[in-house]
């Protein structure tokens, strides 16, 4: 996984763990898309008080990951979701071509599938 990707994911789930300020630089520097210097000139800081609070805030962020398992857990439950959606869409199709089932009721279990799985 990018390392980008991956500290964006762990901040979804972990950055209310971190200081406001800890908070305010990660963004700034991963959502904003601003250079360090770019940070420090906003925030009145230098160069390495920013690059210090980005070092500080990843390695926190990854011992939370590594202590609680809650991206990887997220991340096998959205593979096993993904993988029963397919096997369901491959079971309505079986289903239909036989006039066994309302093609409504599975549609609307269809439906629902994929709203969790655009929410997640």
């Amino acid at each position: 996984m990018d390392k980008t990707l991956k500290m964006s994911l762990l901040f979804d789930f972990y950055g209310p763990l971190l200081t406001q300020r800890q908070q305010t630089i990660y963004q700034l520097y991963f959502d904003d898309d601003l250079s360090l210097g770019e940070i420090a000139d906003q925030l009145k800081i230098s160069r390495q008080a920013v690059f210090d609070v980005l070092k500080r805030s990843g390695l926190s962020l990854e011992a939370f990951e590594k202590k609680l398992q809650l991206v990887a857990k997220h991340q096998i439950q959205q593979a096993l979701l993904n993988e029963a959606y397919e096997q369901f869409v491959q079971l309505r199709d079986l289903l239909n071509d036989n006039d066994f089932v309302n093609p409504g009721f599975l549609e609307e279990i269809q439906n629902k599938i994929r709203h969790i799985l655009s929410d997640s």
